[in-house]
């Protein structure tokens, strides 16, 4: 599933970076520490994977 938003997509990155030891957990912020503890390193890397393009910067959640 791609991400939906350039937020999403940069949160999912910060918190691949973390799962892969590249920076510190305790650097996470609210969105990429809940995808950090509640996704698969494989999910986060294709939510990080997704094309910027014709994405909205923020999509309110429902």
């Amino acid at each position: 599933m791609p991400a939906k938003s350039k937020a999403q997509q940069k949160a999912a990155g910060a918190a691949l970076s973390a799962k892969r030891g590249e920076t510190k957990v305790s650097d996470l912020q609210r969105a990429s520490m809940e995808m950090y503890h509640s996704m698969s390193e494989e999910e986060l890397e294709e939510y990080a994977s997704t094309s910027h393009e014709g994405l909205p910067e923020q999509v309110d959640e429902d």
